[in-house]
């Protein structure tokens, strides 16, 4: 499994947070669509993820698919998220067999901005019925640890000004639910 330390949290101007990227050195790394259909699973979370580029480094824009599991404890801190993606060629035969048999238990809509910065994706996303966020998903490797990873993330919330109450706990699946 891969890890990295994430941190989600409401930011209504997303143009505001794109100068900061910059302002930081971030490279834009990604313009897409996402659209993350979530199954009902009895451990952890279990999306099949279909991305669409709308602009990407190198110019590609095929459409992709990947199922994504992951396990993360739900808080509004800094905190650990244990994943695996594979890839799939066939996301509407895979979305249908899942559904029969997991069924699933919400879709999720959003535009996704990606800067990358010292080892930590930014995401800027604009979900569905939802609203405006900011995630920092900071990659530990051999070469950064949770600590490390913490720290960066830590910084990155201090830069883009992100107050206590606007710090989501929840998957965008699970905010969606709750509204």
């Amino acid at each position: 499994m891969k890890r990295n330390i994430e941190l989600k949290a409401e930011y209504p101007d997303l143009d505001h947070a794109r100068r900061i990227a910059e302002e930081l050195g971030a490279v834009l790394h990604a313009d897409m669509r996402q659209r993350d259909t979530y199954f009902a699973s009895p451990t952890g979370r279990l999306k099949l993820r279909r991305i669409v580029p709308i602009s990407t480094e190198g110019g590609k824009t095929d459409e992709r698919a990947e199922l994504i599991g992951y396990r993360r404890d739900d808080r509004t801190e800094p905190r650990a998220s244990d994943y695996d993606r594979v890839p799939i060629d066939d996301a509407p035969g895979l979305a249908r067999l899942l559904d029969q048999t997991l069924g699933v238990t919400i879709e999720v809509l959003k535009h996704r901005v990606v800067y990358l910065h010292d080892n930590v994706r930014i995401h800027l996303d604009d979900v569905q019925d939802l609203g405006r966020f900011i995630e920092f998903e900071a990659i530990v490797d051999e070469h950064c640890d949770d600590l490390a990873a913490r720290a960066k993330v830590k910084r990155l919330r201090e830069a883009f000004g992100i107050a206590d109450e606007r710090i989501a706990a929840g998957s965008y699946a699970d905010l969606l639910h709750s509204t």
